[in-house]
């Protein structure tokens, strides 16, 4: 076996360096963007404790090492790019990732006006404001495909999908579909809206069909529970899977679908300019309502909420160095530097008000978001399940990981996908100085009741997955048929 001496080794590395450096590839510019990556992730990434302990599933300092190798041997701006590409991969969150790239500007952005507002035109105008099918309004099983399913809403001439399953033990599954948690996700709600301002002769604008919208939204459903109710259901199913997220609606659902008390999940942010923006947010929301006189109750709860946020903001302030994440693994229970800042709850700084709090439904909401709609609580009161996949994320896994965390009902299918909070104060993307790449990264946390974080994904309560052999039919027969069992073994 011949053996190269060192001097020849070195020689060849140096022109392999050489002929990189000529095509116009600069290693230390790639590790620089490195250095910046992992400072930017210290300071920003509100999941970086989580995956630096060992419940959150990733060995960062093993990763840090293997990403360092992988760009001291990278010879391209392909092989650096695949590195930091594998780095960001690891970690499994889908809201910490790799953007698309972007071509630079060629000349200034041409200004677009603004599209005229036609009242008259319902179709015309819900377009414009964005309400469209962006979401699969399908079930996530071919439960439409069942001989013992009654397809009662088609999710767009009516609001949900919905429909029926009459069982063999003589239950009557509803079943309702939430693509999405944002309602320009479900085509029905703005023609709807504007038909409901039409016939009570309401003005017409973006801001009262967008409120409008909103309306049909929830009374939608209260209308589609109510239709499945008088069919004899007995049990109702929410079907979530392949929903990919959407706002703080995640957290309102649950308390529409039963009559029990809800609280909404723990919220932290990384100490950062985005907790600071939010508490800033927040602030100014409760001044709003405190400049309105309100009763002495509510004034009191205003200015504990108003209390706390300053509180936050002189946190997210005074921020740790949590350079250690990348030399060794702390528990997630430990005391140590997280860089987190406590922002209240998922609906705000309340974790629940009791329905009709302080008789005025604006103030309360300031302090919990889902108060906004109290008054459409407990539409159904009976048994409640979720059916969820691996393609269930973010504002899904809100929702899901409330009805889970709070008892309201069970979990079926599939662990989700294990995105978690997102965006709390916008999602403008980082940029490495040298490569350009672009990357995303959440700025928020929600946690479980158990103290975990959400972005480790919501496993169900009763697992039906997917088998060799097995075609989606014969899967949805059997979530069907494991969801009949339990009820009967209550």
């Amino acid at each position: 076996m011949t053996v190269m001496r060192r001097p020849l080794l070195l020689a060849a590395l140096t022109l392999t360096t050489l002929t990189a450096q000529a095509r116009g590839y600069d290693a230390a510019a790639w590790q620089r963007d490195y250095a910046q990556l992992k400072k930017t992730l210290e300071q920003q990434y509100a999941n970086l404790a989580w995956f630096a302990s060992p419940e959150g599933g990733v060995n960062l300092p093993r990763l840090d090492h293997l990403t360092r190798q992988a760009l001291q041997a990278a010879r391209s701006d392909d092989e650096a790019r695949r590195a930091i590409q594998g780095f960001v991969g690891a970690f499994k969150d889908g809201h910490f990732s790799v953007l698309p790239d972007q071509a630079a500007p060629t000349s200034a952005a041409p200004e677009v006006p603004a599209r005229p507002f036609d009242a008259t035109d319902p179709t015309a105008s819900c377009a414009a404001l964005g309400f469209l099918p962006t979401a699969r309004e399908a079930f996530s099983l071919p439960l439409e495909s069942l001989p013992n399913f009654r397809l009662m809403g088609d999710g767009l001439s009516t609001v949900y999908r919905s429909g029926l399953a009459t069982m063999a033990g003589g239950q009557k599954i509803g079943v309702l579909r939430i693509q999405n948690f944002y309602k320009e996700a479900f085509p029905a709600v703005c023609p709807q809206g504007h038909a409901w301002l039409k016939a009570k002769g309401d003005r017409i604008d973006e801001k009262s069909l967008r409120d409008a919208a909103d309306h049909r939204w929830f009374e939608g459903l209260a209308e589609q529970i109510d239709e499945l109710k008088a069919a004899g259901m007995t049990t109702l199913l929410i079907d979530v899977g392949s929903n990919s997220g959407g706002n703080d609606s995640g957290d309102l659902f649950p308390r529409l679908l039963t009559d029990k008390p809800v609280r909404s999940s723990r919220l932290r942010m990384a100490a950062s300019a985005a907790a600071t923006a939010y508490a800033d947010e927040q602030l100014k929301t409760l001044d709003a309502a405190l400049k309105t006189s309100p009763p002495a109750e509510a004034r009191d709860a205003l200015g504990r909420a108003r209390e706390f946020f300053v509180q936050a903001k002189a946190q997210a302030q005074q921020p740790c160095d949590m350079a250690w994440v990348w030399t060794q693994q702390r528990p997630w229970a430990s005391q140590g530097c997280k860089r987190l800042v406590d922002v209240g709850h998922a609906g705000g700084f309340a974790a629940t008000l009791p329905r009709g709090a302080f008789g005025d439904q604006n103030i309360a909401y300031r302090l919990s978001y889902p108060s906004s709609a109290d008054d459409l609580w407990a539409m159904w009161s009976g048994p409640l399940y979720v059916l969820t996949d691996g393609r269930t994320y973010s504002s899904a896994e809100m929702f899901t990981a409330v009805v889970q965390d709070n008892h309201l009902g069970k979990t079926v299918g599939a662990t989700t996908g294990g995105d978690g909070c997102g965006f709390m104060s916008g999602d403008k993307p980082k940029i490495l100085t040298h490569s350009r790449l672009r990357l995303r990264m959440p700025d928020c946390m929600r946690l479980r009741a158990d103290g975990s974080d959400e972005v480790a994904g919501i496993a169900p309560d009763l697992p039906v997955l997917a088998t060799e052999g097995e075609d989606g039919r014969q899967r949805a027969v059997r979530a069907l048929e494991t969801i009949a069992a339990d009820v009967l073994a209550r």
